[in-house]
Order: structure tokens, then sequence, then C-alpha cells
């Protein structure tokens, strides 16, 4: 089967393996290929670009990045389909796109802060 999208992420964020954790979970027909770039997962453009940003590609589509990813992705999922046709509105992709540019400048604080719990020893480990 052709998936519908083909998502590269940074495996080496844990904000990204997250959430494409659930986006495993959330995609049961299968319909999206996860490619991840900081492993040994193809990198049809420059590896640096695809660790910068978030990129998708709906198939036969071209390749689009931030929002527009993201939009591709949630329409390959049917509970968040709604939201990434929405997308499609010019205006609420333009705020969907600014938000994202948003989090990418805090995105290494975020990050720092997850690998720094994650490093906690758990609670039932004791």
């Amino acid at each position: 089967m052709i998936p519908a999208v083909t998502v590269w992420f940074d495996g080496d964020c844990p904000l990204c393996v997250r959430e494409i954790a659930l986006m495993r979970r959330l995609d049961k027909r299968g319909a999206i290929a996860f490619e991840n770039v900081a492993g040994d997962g193809s990198c049809p453009i420059d590896r640096a670009d695809l660790l910068a940003r978030f990129h998708a590609r709906e198939a036969g589509g071209p390749m689009v990045s931030g929002a527009a990813a993201f939009a591709a992705l949630w329409r390959a999922i049917p509970v968040l389909a709604p939201f990434g046709q929405l997308a499609r509105l010019p205006p609420l992709l333009w705020i969907l796109e600014r938000a994202y540019r948003g989090f990418l400048r805090l995105r290494p604080r975020l990050q720092a802060l997850v690998r720094r719990l994650d490093a906690r020893p758990s609670r039932d480990a004791a």
C-alpha cells in the first residue's frame, strides 16, 4: 500500500518522538510512512533542513514543511482530518505557520526540559 502521507521527523528530539508516537497510535489505517531522519531514514532533501523543520509529502504532492506538513499529517488521520482540511484555508494556515515558527524558537528549551524530566529517576523504581 502506498502511504497517504510520508513524514520526516527528528528521532533524537524527545518532543518529536512523543508526538510521532501519538500519531502512530492514531494512524489506525496505516496511512502514514514515518521516516526518522536522525536514524537511517531516507532524506529526499538536505538532512539539516529536514531536522530544522517538520516535513511531509502527501501521495503525489510536493514536499511541504511547518504548519502545512502538520496539516498534511492531520488529513491522513480520520479524527484529525477536519483540522487538516481547515488548514487548507490560507488565513488559517498563515496563523498556524506563525504559531509553528514561535514554537521553533522555544523548541531547544522545551527539548532540554523534557530530557531533564526523562533523566529523573522514576518514583516506581524506588
